[in-house]
Formats: C-alpha cells, structure tokens, sequence
C-alpha cells in the first residue's frame, strides 16, 4: 500500500492552530489534543508586538476560568481589560464621607485586622474633613476665584459714572492712598467696593496686579484713569482730616486738579494699623490677653502674606503701619475669651509693595528713613524679619527706634511688661527677628509658626510631666485636630454661624502643621 499522506500540521500558521473554537482545534489524524498544552505556555514574547501577523478572531471562545488571562486577544496586542475585568479600588479615607455606601466602606475596612488599622483611616478622614473645611471659609473669606474674573470682567472700562458714590469723605486714608466707599451693581445686587486713589507718585500697579489672591493681600478688581468728582473731598494733609471744602474751593480744586489713578478693591478698609495702635492703648489697659491674643493674629495675617509675595517672587510687602490696612469682618462664632469675646478680629491687608529687585521703598516714610540712617550701611529696603520685629514693639506700645534694636546704641532691647501669656512669647519672638547678624534671625516662615504656637499651642505645660518627643507632639497633634472638628460642629449648630477668619486661621495651623516643626519651633520658644 502506498505510505499515508504527511500530517498537515506544517502547512497551518500557528494563530490558526490556537485552540479557540470548540473541538475543531484538534488536528486531523492525531489523537492526542497537542492543543490542551499551548493554553498553560508563558505569555508571547515582546517580539510580537501589534501590527504583527494576526487572524479573524474566533467567534465562541471556551469558557475555561484559569485560561482566560493567556487568550489569543494577548498575542495579537489587544487591550488586556476587555478580557480582564479589573476590580474597583476602594476609595482613599480623603475620599469617604457620612454618605459613603457600606459597600465601598466594606472594601476598605475589610483588610484592615487592627484597631491601629482603622485609627489610620480616621485619622485621614479627619486631615480630608478639615483640609475641605479651610478651603470653604477661605472662599467665603475672600470670595471665588471664578466671580472675582467675572467681577474684573464687568468692571472693564467703567469709570466713575458706572459707581455710586456712598460717602464724601475718604473711609480711610494710609500713608500712600486715599479710600472711598462705593457702590456697584452686579447681578441685581448693589456691591460696596473701595475706590483707592493712590497718592502723587505712590502707584505700583504693575507689581500689585501680579500677586496672586491671598487673604493678606489687597486685591483690585478694576481700575481706570479720570478726574476726580467733584462730590469726593480729599483731606488737606497727610494723616489729618481736613474739613469740608467750600464750592469755591471745590470748584478751584477741579479746575487745578490732574486726572488720577484710581483702582478698585473688593476690600473696604476702616482703619490702618497706625491708627489702631493709636486708639487701643486702653484695650491693652484693661483687657490685656484679648489685646494680646489680636495682636498675635494680626502679626500671624502679616507674615502669612509675607510668605506668600515671597512664594510669588515678584514684589516685597511694606510693613510700615500706615500702609496695613484693617478690614472689618463678621465676629466669630466662638472665642477662648468669653466675655471678651465681641471684639472682633479685623482682616490685615499688605496694600503697599514695591518690586523684590528694588534697593529702596519710592514711598519712604519718616520712619523709614529713621530706619535706614540707623543702618551702618548702603539705603536698602529692610528685612522683613526687621519689620514684623519691630511692629511687636509697636503693637505692645513700646517705643523703640532701629538703632537701639540693632544694637546701634545699646546691647538691650527695652523690657516688654508681662501683662498676659502671650507677653513672654512676643518679646521672645522679638529678640529671634531683631539680631543684628542676619544669619542668627529667625525667617518668616519660622515667625509664622512661633505665633501659630503662642495661639493654640502646645504651650509649656504640656512636657511639664512628659519628656517632649515627637511620639507626643503627634499625639498631640492628632487629639487636638479632632477636637478643633468637633469644636467646629457643635458651635455651628448651636450658634448656626459661618465660622470666621480666626477659625480659618487655626484650620491652616492644623492642616498643616507636624510634629517635627513643633519639636523645632518649640526648642527655639522655650529654651
């Protein structure tokens, strides 16, 4: 007989000898299923990428579990997922709120075989809860980034007839500006914005308009050039308000007056931090650690935006009183001074600037050139550190003058009076920024985080039993951040208030804040 024909297996392409439909896979003329042992071979080799010799994928494919992850689909570069459906992923405790579904609360919890395991998750829901929750008073502290655009947008091109003028006289004046209440119409809604007029040779618009929006930062939302109306009366001198002018002296004052500058600021100031310190000598008088306690908040609002023109590396602040601004806002909710409790903390606006390159301020002051005939060196633009030094002792009402706090005249700083628990701190804080040798100074940064903790601690007491380590500052840490939640819940449903800028200052310090920094700003407050 003639021998049998040659087994036709050479002549098939191997995507056709895959076994994918059904019993046909089996070649003919050979019992053994060779194709059962090509589904247990590794994956294709990185040679047989896409674009390779491929076939018309099979229509019925075997419905073998475990051989699924090593289908023909893998050889000829198609999407793993499509024969591969992945699992959800459980949600991240940022992510988890009261109305998470207990099926995705289910997956999280589920591998997690220690009390220790779920302290974690509720430690970072808490971290999540009031990162959100600083967020949210920040937005209404300073309004959306989305409706100040609109806001710029509708007041492009608008000159004083699109404004109502609200009052004649300036609200306030500082020492490079003059401040008139005005109204706008935006959406049906009359807003109350100030006109800043800036003084002759005082106008830096350039550097103020790039800032970026802090809540220690003036914004302006509007500007434009035009004559003054003849209903506004500007004072007849710096510092001093002047009486009401006559029509003639109106009318002589158009007709010599140049066109100006004036911008526009969502932020109405009532008092400039000169004028503050000049009025509060009997608050400090007679409720000492209220007086205290805001002068801490208002020097924590100056390094804030300190920190932040310094992030933006385009223009320097002026921390000369008469050029910080006072903004009223609503009291907050709650207060550790009790019946203290209803003078409220004003909003600090940094409204003066000049470029970081710059050697000196345009606007000098009298103080200012005080300051720098003090130095020993070149007319530059002072420290930073310098100012906030200094305005501790301005705020405290103690005089001093840059020449005995550089150590110019005398080795001392003048004697703080201890009046409260924040005085021991302030003048400690004082000496950190007024040494003479920059590289002893504490930074910004550093006299942020003193202040921070002279406000909500930890204070001494706390290592008084326990020996400070970083174990217990964490702790610390963590109790306190929920106990500051906690603080925030009940008094919103019993006083049903929006918490306030004092609130949103303490949620930054927790949000933010980490053992290691307090092991450090600790060491530098205490020691």
């Amino acid at each position: 007989d003639p021998p049998p024909p040659p087994l036709p297996k050479k002549q098939l392409q191997r995507a056709e000898s895959l076994p994918e439909q059904g019993p046909s896979w089996q070649c003919r003329g050979d019992p053994t299923p060779r194709g059962s042992i090509l589904y247990s071979i590794p994956p294709p080799h990185p040679q047989h990428r896409e674009g390779g010799p491929s076939s018309t994928p099979p229509q019925d494919r075997p419905s073998w579990g475990p051989k699924k992850p090593l289908t023909k689909s893998q050889s000829l570069g198609e999407p793993v997922a499509q024969s591969r459906p992945q699992k959800a992923p459980s949600p991240s405790p940022a992510e988890l709120t009261f109305g998470t579904a207990d099926g995705e609360l289910g997956q999280l919890l589920q591998p997690l075989e220690s009390p220790a395991g779920v302290c974690r998750v509720v430690l970072g829901c808490q971290a999540a809860a009031l990162a959100r929750l600083s967020a949210r008073i920040q937005e209404e502290l300073v309004g959306s980034e989305e409706r100040q655009q609109l806001l710029e947008a509708e007041l492009a091109g608008k000159s004083w007839a699109a404004l109502s003028i609200l009052d004649r006289e300036p609200c306030c004046e500082s020492g490079d500006a003059w401040y008139f209440r005005v109204g706008f119409t935006f959406e049906q809604t009359q807003l109350v914005f100030a006109a800043k007029v800036p003084k002759p040779g005082c106008a830096r618009l350039g550097v103020q308009r790039s800032l970026g929006v802090h809540c220690s930062i003036q914004r302006l939302i509007g500007r434009f050039t035009d004559r003054l109306p003849w209903e506004l009366v500007l004072p007849g001198s710096a510092g001093e308000q002047s009486r009401s002018p006559s029509a003639q002296e109106t009318a002589a004052c158009l007709a010599t007056c140049p066109v100006l500058q004036v911008l526009i600021s969502p932020e109405v100031p009532y008092q400039t931090l000169a004028g503050f310190v000049k009025g509060s000598h009997g608050l400090h008088r007679t409720s000492p650690g209220h007086y205290e306690r805001l002068a801490c908040l208002l020097l924590l609002q100056a390094c804030m935006g300190l920190e932040h023109l310094r992030v933006q590396n385009v223009g320097r602040g002026d921390l000369c009183p008469e050029n910080l601004l006072l903004v009223r806002h609503p009291c907050p909710a709650w207060s550790p001074q009790g019946k203290e409790a209803s003078l409220s903390l004003p909003r600090l606006l940094i409204s003066s600037f000049f470029k970081a390159k710059d050697n000196q301020r345009p606007c000098s002051t009298s103080q200012e050139q005080e300051w720098t005939e003090a130095l020993a060196a070149p007319p530059a633009a002072l420290a930073d550190e310098l100012n906030v030094g200094m305005l501790i002792y301005q705020l405290l009402h103690v005089d001093l003058s840059l020449e005995n706090a550089l150590g110019l005249r005398s080795n001392r700083l003048p004697e703080i009076p201890s009046l409260s628990i924040y005085s021991t701190g302030l003048k400690r804080l004082a000496m950190l920024l007024l040494q003479r040798d920059p590289c002893k100074r504490v930074s910004i940064e550093q006299a942020r985080s003193i202040l921070q903790v002279l406000l909500w601690g930890p204070r001494q007491e706390l290592f008084a039993r326990s020996k400070k380590t970083l174990a217990l500052l964490r702790s610390w840490v963590e109790v306190k951040r929920a106990l500051l939640l906690l603080k925030l819940a009940e008094n919103s449903a019993g006083a049903g208030t929006s918490p306030g800028l004092e609130e949103w200052l303490c949620c930054q310090y927790f949000k933010e804040v980490t053992e290691h920094t307090l092991y450090q700003v600790t060491q530098a407050l205490y020691t």
